[in-house]
């Protein structure tokens, strides 16, 4: 009689709590970065989104496991099973938000969506079908137009001689997108009067954590980078094959950030290798080309999209099983 039990069969050292504490530390220089640049009104957007994260998940624990019953045996499960997740999910909901003190209740609403919603609802941590963090930046772009009010980093473009130029509107992406004026791409790459998101802005802080990850084998380094340069290259082949639309197009908008954090998602990207090179190939040609197509930015949108796709593309790669030994043939007479 043989005994089957469901994944993972390889025991580790490595767990959630272990994998999303580095995904925490990976995220500390882009936050660093957005605080810096945005100031305290930054600051206050990601302790909002961190508390009410792990707070919406905290609650529905207690009520869950019926607290009222055994209130100090339910605490004490909480702490030990407590991973981080909603942590990470609050901070990089965060990163995604403008700096805009106005809207102090959208990280709230966001928070308590992703984790309450996207997340417990559907059973807890690797349970999810859609990455937390995307969707509740969706939910809050759709339901705020303080959503598309972006103040620009507190930092000039490099050699400007003033700060007038900084203003607070659409995104640096937007912007170029509809013909404005173009940032250099050293202003892109380190945020210097880019308009936009906390965590988008300084790219260099993105790839330091990216580059963590990859160190700590968290992530693998080649799929993000499929994802960067597939929209890169096929933004340069909507416009006519203009290679100096390649650059603005991956350092522009929140291409990095999803790409090095988001998209990468266990739980929810495909469980084979040819899986997630058609995953992340398809989100690089959605992203190109649904910016093209609709003139703004919609990375969230795409991984969102690609998420729910991740279904059947595991049903139609099956990943080979641990130990499968292909037949040989036999040999013609």
């Amino acid at each position: 009689m043989r005994i089957l039990s469901t994944a993972p069969h390889i025991r580790s050292r490595r767990t959630t709590k272990c994998i999303m504490l580095d995904v925490l530390i990976a995220l500390l220089p882009a936050a660093a970065a957005g605080i810096v640049y945005f100031g305290w009104e930054a600051a206050v957007i990601i302790a909002v989104s961190m508390a009410s994260a792990a707070l919406t998940e905290f609650v529905w624990y207690l009520i869950e496991h019926k607290v009222w019953s055994n209130g100090k045996e339910t605490l004490k499960a909480f702490a030990v099973q407590f991973d981080y997740t909603s942590l990470v999910t609050g901070l990089l909901l965060a990163l995604c938000l403008p700096a805009n003190i106005e809207g102090w209740h959208m990280p709230l609403l966001g928070s308590i969506f992703a984790v309450g919603v996207v997340k417990m609802l559907f059973g807890g941590t690797g349970k999810n079908i859609v990455n937390p963090a995307i969707a509740g930046r969706i939910f809050l772009f759709i339901s705020f137009t303080l959503m598309t009010n972006y103040p620009a980093a507190n930092f000039g473009p490099i050699g400007a001689n003033s700060l007038a130029d900084l203003q607070t509107g659409a995104t640096s992406l937007t912007s170029g997108l509809h013909g404005g004026g173009q940032l250099s791409a050293i202003d892109l790459f380190l945020g210097t009067g880019v308009a936009g998101c906390i965590g988008e802005t300084c790219k260099l802080a993105l790839l330091v954590g990216f580059v963590y990850l990859c160190v700590r084998g968290v992530v693998k380094w080649y799929l993000p980078l499929l994802y960067i340069v597939v929209t890169g290259l096929f933004a340069v082949a909507l416009e006519g094959f203009n290679f100096a639309y390649f650059l603005p197009s991956i350092l522009s908008g929140g291409l990095i950030l999803g790409a090095c954090f988001m998209a990468t998602d266990y739980v929810t990207t495909p469980k084979s290798t040819l899986g997630n090179i058609i995953y992340f190939v398809a989100l690089g040609l959605l992203t190109a080309g649904l910016r093209k197509a609709t003139q703004i930015e919609v990375v969230s949108f795409c991984i969102l999209l690609m998420n729910f796709l991740v279904f059947l593309i595991d049903i139609a790669i099956k990943p080979r099983p641990f130990g499968y030994v292909r037949a040989k043939k036999e040999a013609k007479k």
